[in-house]
């Protein structure tokens, strides 16, 4: 029997309110306990801050605020995805991150104009799985090249 060439996508899934994302373990470097964010003045109100992670120190987004979602109070499931973008780590900001998975890529259909509250540029397409429907996240969208060399400013 010949061979496809369909890829499964082995991705992280975390959540934002009560939707559930996904986002390639490939871009994924780390999942980190929320730990004490050092603010840094005259950034975007999005950017939190920075940590030093194993001596690194690593621009720290909250992603509800990216998405213009409502705010709320860490819990003991909120972590920081460090995440590789633009050749520098970048911790994202989550209610929960639980399980890393294998999405069939024809479980993946191109992003519909709306999903939910957040911003279809921010999107690269939706995955249905049996009772649940993820929502691929484009991170090379979520921050502008202009945002990206503010935070590596940030970075040092």
């Amino acid at each position: 029997m010949p061979q496809d060439n369909k890829q499964d996508i082995k991705a992280i899934i975390f959540q934002l309110n009560d939707e559930e994302f996904a986002i390639s373990v490939q871009q994924v470097s780390g999942i980190e306990r929320m730990q004490h964010i050092t603010r840094v003045p005259q950034t975007a109100s999005f950017v939190k801050g920075v940590i030093n992670l194993r001596g690194v120190v690593t621009p720290i987004i909250d992603l509800r605020k990216r998405f213009g979602l409502d705010a709320a109070d860490f819990t003991d499931s909120t972590r920081m995805i460090i995440v590789y973008m633009d050749e520098m780590e970048v911790g994202l900001i989550v209610d929960a991150a639980y399980d890393v998975i294998d999405i069939p890529e024809e479980a993946v259909e191109p992003a519909p104009e709306v999903v939910g509250a957040v911003d279809v540029d921010y999107i690269e397409g939706v995955a249905k799985l049996e009772d649940r429907l993820l929502i691929l996240l484009n991170l090379n969208n979520v921050l502008t090249d202009e945002e990206v060399r503010a935070l590596k400013t940030v970075e040092g």
